[in-house]
């Protein structure tokens, strides 16, 4: 029954993609010669010769929107993996109508319709599809709609499956129970989802339902199989979660490979675009930055200069990127036969310290020469703050998740600290808000941090 409804639906939205495409045709023909968005110099084209286009325009889009199963149930997904899906759809449908209309030498079609269709349609199809899934999920969370659930194995990883998917009504995933391989767990209730079963059971409880969760332990790989036999035999979505997801660390991800899922545990949230966007907006952080303090930056040089002996800039070995060393630059700030001194790490009210170098670490000046580290690409505006090679070495057996803050360039500033947690403070509280910078990093995270690290200013009670 579930199913012919979930049929119904896709057909529905299939027919409701059809007209919404035909009406931002119609639309994009009368933006382009009757609303003024284009100059019209032999006047305005009949629209019966737009209209007759629209046979293979809803030929196109349908084909196109089928082969990118955009008619699938999402459930789980997300409103911008769709949108992305939409919008690769529309353009690749774009193409292909430009290139049939090359052939059609009795009439140009003009170039602006399909800029202005293009548009349209994404915005219109985008929209709409939103509206479509967010009433979906509005009428789930009251009780319609719904698939219905079993979650095989009991442990740690089903309880989170259970967990997960109570915190999201809106998928309408309705959880039966769990079967367990254990059978002192029988009864007992984990997550608001009771034990009802061995995993002998499944042909008792899967006839019927919609999706079975495997969330078994390598242990019991051996009676997966005998499962995955019977269910093979059946209807039922299987949706398989490996018992490696355990030990999930840091941004997992699944892809396929010659047919093969691989899975990686410890990946760097930058590839793709996502790098280009990361470099250029360190670019045009770095290079802005430079302009503006290279006044300030010659005036603390020159005070270095006239209040101490010795060199303006001083440099350390630290650890960035995949656990490569760079030289990182600092404005001296203690004096030259003890600024390369690095068996003890700075305290408050240290003898090492200028006048000059005191004020320059409480403000923060000292980081400025680190713009250029960011320009040559050794370092990020935003990004975990480096350590020197011999205190990775040492905290890295203390606290084993420490190396995965290395995933990304280190930074000026970062989430730690922003968050307080800078100079002389807890180590495990730095590193747990470093790997959440690096799981949720996006464009808009690195902004946050920059502008709070411009709002709560330079000067630190940690920075001495």
């Amino acid at each position: 029954m579930l199913k012919r409804h979930s049929q119904f639906l896709q057909s529905l939205l299939f027919l409701f993609d059809l007209a919404l495409i035909s009406a931002c045709w119609i639309a994009a023909y009368y933006i382009r010669f009757v609303g003024g968005w284009g100059p019209v110099e032999m006047g305005a084209p009949p629209l019966e010769i737009y209209i007759y286009l629209l046979v293979p325009i809803l030929f196109v889009w349908g084909v196109s929107f089928r082969a990118f199963n955009l008619y699938r149930p999402r459930r789980m997904g997300s409103h911008l993996a769709e949108v992305f899906d939409i919008a690769i759809a529309n353009s690749l449908s774009v193409l292909i109508l430009i290139g049939l209309t090359f052939f059609m030498r009795q009439f140009e079609y003009s170039r602006l319709v399909f800029l202005y269709f293009w548009v349209l349609n994404f915005v219109a199809l985008s929209f709409s599809r939103m509206v479509f899934r967010e009433g979906l999920r509005f009428f789930r969370k009251q009780g319609y709609n719904q698939r219905h659930c079993l979650i095989i194995g009991a442990g740690k990883l089903g309880q989170r499956i259970a967990r997960s998917l109570s915190l999201h009504p809106e998928f309408g995933l309705k959880v039966h129970g769990y079967l367990t391989r254990r059978p002192q767990k029988l009864g007992q209730t984990f997550e608001g989802v009771s034990v009802i079963g061995l995993y002998g059971d499944v042909e008792k409880y899967a006839p019927g339902l919609d999706i079975v969760f495997l969330c078994l332990p390598p242990e019991a790989e051996p009676q997966a199989e005998k499962m995955l036999g019977y269910l093979a035999s059946t209807t039922v979505e299987v949706k398989v979660i490996p018992s490696i997801y355990e030990f999930i660390t840091l941004r997992a991800e699944a892809e396929m490979f010659e047919g093969l899922p691989v899975i990686t545990l410890q990946g760097s949230p930058l590839y793709g675009w996502n790098i280009i966007l990361k470099r250029s907006s360190d670019l045009f952080g770095s290079v802005t930055a430079l302009l503006l303090t290279l006044p300030v930056q010659g005036v603390v040089a020159l005070l270095i200069k006239l209040t101490s002996h010795g060199p303006i800039l001083f440099k350390q070995e630290r650890m960035g990127l995949d656990g490569k060393t760079f030289m990182m630059l600092k404005f001296r700030t203690m004096r030259a036969d003890h600024a390369g001194d690095h068996a003890l790490l700075t305290q408050k009210d240290d003898p090492r310290v200028t006048s000059i170098g005191r004020f320059l670490r409480s403000t923060s000046l000292d980081e400025l020469p680190q713009f250029w580290n960011v320009l040559k690409g050794d370092m990020s505006v935003v990004g975990p703050r480096p350590e020197r090679s011999w205190v990775v070495e040492e905290v890295r057996k203390k606290i084993p998740l420490y190396m995965l803050k290395h995933k990304m360039k280190a930074g000026i500033t970062g989430w730690a600290q922003v968050s307080g947690w800078r100079g002389d403070t807890s180590l495990e509280k730095r590193i747990e808000f470093d790997l959440y910078y690096i799981e949720h990093w996006s464009i808009w995270l690195d902004l946050k941090i920059m502008w709070l690290t411009i709002w709560q200013g330079f000067i630190h009670k940690h920075a001495y």
